[in-house]
């Protein structure tokens, strides 16, 4: 218990060192939110590496998926990377930054905003962002706290509120490159913390091949499949595809294709420094991809080998991932712990320096701006301006507490498992924002009205699902309300009227 504590001590020491270390940059809107756009490839690979993975992933998405899938769930890992990582940061990172960059946005609100002239749409897409942030945040909180639970013995209630108020106070310090330096330290953690672990529970299982062995010998169930009479399904979770391929592929689109759409993510294209920092971050980004997802649900494949914890006649999926940890030595329990706290943190910090942005600028502080070539109708004195800017600041960092706060009410009484809480989240955001961002990125005919059609879409889809007591599964209606988004903008953009070609064309220039 001495190792555990000293270790966690030092990493949050560590973690609001550096938000006291980078407070100076964070006091203008440019530096509290994007770093000052001069962000290398390093710190934003791993910001958005360290983003993308979080509790949600390590404890509810491996502990989930690997009890359904098996071995083959490591194909999400692998569709995280490729999908993900890799495609993500080819296809949207040098547009997202020049085009961002040459419209001066500095939110996702923002760039729908400004990229169809419609201050509605970005007043309407903050208001999506800011909601359906909220559950993925609570599923951060879960997974965290049902970590900190079992290697310290601290009841869920204090570790959800330990880890509110820690990340509180170095995002607000810091903001955005106190977030993406952390993310760096923490991103080494996970890392190496994901190769240990997996080598410490294959070796108590008797090695790599005995586990497998162990794993071929367990037969399906009707909750995964239709079992063979004359097989019993036996196998199945040692096998290529698993038992469900279909329901496998449905998880790979949902966690893969969702990041492209998600604002928190796909802000991290808009601090980067420039082109050549993107191809570098390309790379960093995908190989800690490959380790950190493709481990975590290598790992997560093998939890049919351990008793699950069973809540009114139901396996409590959150609890596998810990069931196989609970048994590894003191030191090993202490560097998971510093594995998911360190996803987690970093998860949480992006999601609330991202609601905060967004209803600061998009929503409290709508300002008027001109395309570029426009000419401004005037200006404000700088002394004015650079008051303006403190202010807002100001009150991103106040938004940031009362996002927590509303976070925390629902994590200390979570409705459902942490899969469910990210299904609901990303279908809803990435659903919305997917295909109108990406087709606006690349093709001039997007029309105002087709993004507004794509945001009642995913917003809609994932609601009345919701309501209806999710007859689909909320990780296949994510995975349709993403997908669909794209034949609904191009359809919509078809019959609806065209935005003027000479505004378009100053967007554009930036390709140039």
């Amino acid at each position: 218990m001495i190792i555990k504590v000293l270790l966690t001590i030092i990493f949050l020491v560590v973690m609001v060192g550096v938000g006291i270390y980078s407070r100076k940059q964070a006091s203008s809107v440019d530096g509290f939110v994007l770093g000052g756009r001069a962000v290398g490839p390093w710190l934003t690979a791993f910001a958005y590496g360290t983003s993308y993975f979080s509790a949600v992933v390590f404890v509810g998405y491996a502990g989930q998926f690997g009890w359904r899938y098996g071995l083959s769930s490591t194909w999400i890992g692998i569709g995280n990377a490729v999908i993900g990582s890799l495609l993500a940061w080819l296809i949207l990172g040098r547009r997202t930054k020049l085009m961002t960059q040459h419209i001066e946005s500095r939110t996702m609100p923002d760039f729908f905003g400004t990229r169809f002239n419609d201050q509605g749409l970005r007043v309407a897409a903050s208001i999506i962002a800011f909601v359906f942030l909220i559950p993925y945040t609570a599923g951060v909180y879960k997974g965290i706290s049902t970590l900190f639970e079992m290697g310290f013995g601290i009841p869920y209630e204090y570790c959800v509120i330990i880890m509110a108020v820690l990340t509180a106070v170095y995002v607000i310090l810091g903001g955005y490159k106190a977030t993406a330096m952390n993310d760096f330290i923490q991103g080494i953690i996970m890392l190496f913390g994901i190769v240990a672990v997996i080598a410490a529970v294959l070796a108590s299982q008797g090695g790599l091949s005995e586990a497998i062995s162990k794993l071929s010998a367990i037969p399906a169930d009707s909750s995964v499949c239709c079992v063979d009479n004359a097989t019993n399904g036996t196998g199945v979770f040692a096998s290529l595809f698993g038992p469900d391929p279909w329901g496998l592929l449905g998880v790979v689109i949902l966690t893969s294709l969702g990041t492209w759409g998600l604002p928190q993510m796909v802000g991290k294209f808009y601090s980067i420094t420039d082109e050549s920092a993107i191809r570098r971050g390309t790379v960093i980004s995908t190989v800690f991809a490959l380790v950190v997802a493709g481990g975590c649900y290598f790992l997560g494949g093998f939890g049919r080998l351990y008793d699950p914890v069973m809540v009114d006649g139901k396996i409590a999926f959150d609890s596998i991932v810990p069931a196989m940890l609970v048994t590894l030595p003191d030191v090993l329990i202490a560097l998971v712990v510093l594995l998911v706290l360190s996803a987690s943190m970093s998860t949480l910090a992006s999601l609330v320096l991202t609601s905060s942005s967004t209803m600061t600028l998009d929503l409290i502080y709508r300002d008027k701006k001109s395309l570029p070539g426009e000419v401004e109708e005037g200006t404000i004195d700088d002394i004015v301006a650079e008051r303006v800017e403190r202010r807002k600041v100001v009150v991103m960092r106040v938004l940031i507490m009362f996002f927590i706060a509303i976070s925390l009410l629902i994590a200390l009484n979570p409705p459902t498992f942490i899969a469910q809480l990210m299904g609901i989240s990303w279908g809803a955001l990435a659903g919305a924002f997917l295909a109108p961002f990406m087709l606006g990125l690349y093709w001039r005919g997007v029309t105002r009205l087709s993004v507004w059609a794509c945001f009642v879409w995913g917003v809609g889809i994932t609601v009345v699902n919701m309501v209806l007591g999710n007859p689909i599964n909320p990780i296949n209606c994510g995975a349709i309300a993403m997908l669909g988004g794209f034949p609904v903008v191009w359809l919509a953009s078809l019959v609806t009227p065209k935005m003027s070609a000479q505004m378009v064309g100053r967007i554009f220039e930036c390709y140039k």
